[in-house]
């Protein structure tokens, strides 16, 4: 018999994977993973945001029963979604409430303030809200609750996208017949994954995808900034593709080779060797020519970045921790060129201890996983289909036995020999009623000889 199990499922979309993952949380609210499968999401998804919704859904359609394989028996019945697209980024709005001169800030009005962020209406779609910062009477405090003032201002940070990011989600949620169970801004899930409280207090996250290189500031425990650089990792595949090199190839090019720094004098005459589209045998190329295409397009993705920070006010970047991350992160001196270009130390992120117990081997061997293990700490909804509960069946009742057919009562009424209801049919003791055939066929044998004595004697002599 099959065993129902709480479990949270997730679904990272991204340019280059769309990852599957399913995990359950245990007493301590600490995730395990249950599973997780990749589909490749190239002709469905762009820059992050879904461009083919029936292709999109073929794919997460095969994902979620490659999981429902690793569940027990079990099936989904729900899904969270994490985008990063290239729409997204911060916006503030700030909600007002004038208290009076004997005001006090109580639940009831932090409850007020919230009700009327989350009804804020815009031409843009609000993904997310960050915990806001308060003001009271012109001053900045953390925790207002019970403080008089006279007024109170709430400084939100909206997460905000272009509608059509929602539109396509629950699309793609309606042709795999699932319920969509929330939309999770991926940047942000991933940063909760590696930052730690104290790390918040002044934290860049740089997060190198395949489509696009997303940017989050926290400052003061806070999110501070957070937008989308249109360009990614892919970028620098398909430049290594105008080698005349298939896609498989320039991929294998820039892992094995690729690098976001100049080559060093002793490097630069080192040669390697591709396998070109019009010729199957390996031919030599010089590693010069290979490392010009890619640290070209990494420094341009890494000067997008940088060019946030201003974009955000921030003009000293050595008071914060810069932490790069995602699949780009992967490529050769990448590290050393964000530091040169940023000032300042660089990590690679660490999953905080005590979250999942046994994500942190899988991750740190595959960068790949690292957004949809963020995703499954965010989820909070029980994803799994609830079993249908099969009635047991009634013991069909007996049929009881057939009577069999009483005789019918005779007919009130008989039927002379020429066919003629007879008016006076015979009684239970055979006797005949009053006017019974008998009577009636005296009485007409006198009206005929009466009819016959009349004739004899009329008419002439």
């Amino acid at each position: 018999m099959m065993t129902y199990t709480d479990f949270i499922a997730v679904i990272d979309l991204g340019t280059s994977h769309i990852v599957g993952m399913a995990g359950t949380r245990k007493e301590n609210n600490v995730l395990s993973i249950m599973g997780y499968e990749t589909e490749k999401s190239e002709g469905c998804i762009r820059r992050g945001c879904i461009y083919n919704v029936e292709e999109t859904a073929n794919k997460i359609k095969r994902l979620v029963r490659k999981l429902e394989n690793k569940l027990n028996g079990n099936q989904i019945g729900k899904l969270y979604m994490g985008v990063s697209c290239k729409s997204m980024r911060t916006i503030d709005h700030t909600v007002s409430k004038v208290l009076g001169m004997d005001g006090e800030v109580t639940e009831a009005v932090l409850r007020q303030l919230d009700e009327e962020c989350r009804n804020y209406q815009s031409a843009m779609d609000v993904l997310d809200i960050s915990s806001p910062t308060y003001i009271i009477d012109g001053k900045e405090e953390k925790e207002p609750l019970g403080i008089a003032c006279s007024r109170i201002d709430a400084r939100y940070k909206l997460v905000v996208g272009q509608p059509a990011i929602r539109i396509s989600l629950q699309n793609v949620a309606e042709r795999i017949k699932v319920q969509l169970a929330g939309i999770i801004v991926s940047p942000l899930a991933l940063a909760d994954l590696i930052l730690s409280p104290e790390d918040k207090k002044a934290a860049i996250v740089i997060d190198f995808g395949a489509g696009v290189t997303s940017v989050s500031i926290f400052r003061n425990g806070r999110l501070w900034n957070l937008s989308i650089v249109p360009l990614g990792a892919d970028l620098i595949t398909r430049d290594i593709m105008s080698l005349k090199v298939s896609e498989m190839e320039a991929e294998r090019l820039k892992r094995t080779y690729g690098r976001a720094l100049p080559l060093t004098r002793d490097k630069k005459q080192e040669k390697i060797e591709i396998r070109k589209l019009d010729d199957f045998r390996m031919q030599e190329m010089s590693l010069y020519d290979l490392n010009e295409i890619v640290e070209a397009r990494s420094r341009e993705i890494v000067e997008n970045a940088f060019a946030r920070l201003a974009d955000a006010g921030i003009t000293k970047t050595s008071d914060f921790k810069i932490f790069i991350a995602g699949c780009g992160s992967n490529l050769g001196d990448l590290r050393e060129a964000v530091k040169q270009r940023f000032g300042t130390e660089v990590y690679f992120p660490l999953i905080r201890k005590g979250l999942i117990d046994n994500a942190a081997e899988m991750i740190a061997n595959n960068q790949e996983y690292t957004t949809a293990t963020a995703l499954l700490l965010q989820g909070k909804e029980n994803c799994a289909m609830k079993p249908k509960v099969v009635e047991p069946k009634r013991p069909t009742p007996p049929t009881p036995p057939v009577e069999p057919e009483k005789p019918k009562e005779e007919e009130t009424q008989t039927t002379t020999q020429q066919g003629k209801v007879d008016p006076n049919p015979p009684t239970n003791n055979g006797e005949k009623k009053k006017g019974s055939f008998w009577g009636n066929w005296g009485r007409n044998l006198k009206g005929k000889v009466d009819d016959a004595a009349k004739g004899l004697f009329d008419g002439d002599f």
